[in-house]
């Protein structure tokens, strides 16, 4: 795909889902989601059953603290020793860092309480955006952009993509089955995400073409 085409829309997309998240924003603190959190949370809870619980635990713990500071190194490894790749390294420190700023300034910003109704789990602090689903839209979507154009073939990729949506979904869905978030929570922070997660892609792009250029005008002055 053509780059300006590629900036073209990532642009498009982080608006995009920065206006979403904004409406979101508003209907939460205009309490008009409540009907669309309930009818999600009867759907999500009315399937408990001791393994999905146990399922769903484990991936709520996949999008906690630890696994993803794991998965990170693992990353940054990755990317500095062995692809040697320090632009992309510095692209995915900024997305994975930049994601939780935003979202604990989003959650101060809001103050919405955590939902009571149904508690699997215990969960400490404000409820929108979800944390957790701000970290797994963010970190699994820029690993899946960052390891997108080292896979040759059609079957890598496309089950690079299956993988990093079942991820990112089961993490989401999962502090809706636990109780600890509404539905608005887990959607406010996969749309604050994507909106981050596409801007900042947007600027790596941008800086990859300018350095090209530059190299160009570089060879043709020796």
């Amino acid at each position: 795909m053509n780059l300006k085409i590629q900036l073209t829309w990532a642009f498009f997309i982080s608006l995009l889902s920065a206006i979403s998240f904004g409406a979101i924003a508003l209907l939460v603190t205009d309490h008009k989601v409540v009907q669309f959190d309930k009818v999600i949370i009867s759907f999500v809870q009315g399937l408990e059953t001791p393994l999905l619980t146990s399922i769903m635990k484990f991936f709520t713990f996949l999008g906690g603290g630890f696994p993803v500071v794991v998965v990170t190194l693992i990353i940054l490894f990755f990317l500095y020793k062995v692809l040697h790749h320090r632009s992309e390294l510095i692209l995915f420190i900024s997305v994975v860092i930049g994601s939780v700023i935003l979202n604990e300034t989003l959650k101060l910003i809001f103050k919405r309480a955590r939902p009571v109704l149904h508690r699997i789990i215990d969960a400490n602090g404000f409820s929108f955006p979800s944390g957790h689903s701000m970290a797994a839209f963010s970190l699994y979507g820029v690993v899946a952009f960052l390891l997108w154009r080292h896979i040759s073939t059609a079957l890598g990729r496309s089950a690079l993509i299956v993988i990093s949506i079942i991820m990112i979904m089961a993490i989401g869905i999962s502090r809706i089955y636990l109780g600890v978030h509404y539905p608005s929570d887990v959607l406010g922070g996969f749309l604050a995400s994507g909106s981050w997660l596409a801007i900042s892609i947007w600027y790596y792009q941008r800086y990859q073409e300018r350095r090209y250029e530059d190299m160009k005008i570089l060879e043709e002055l020796r």
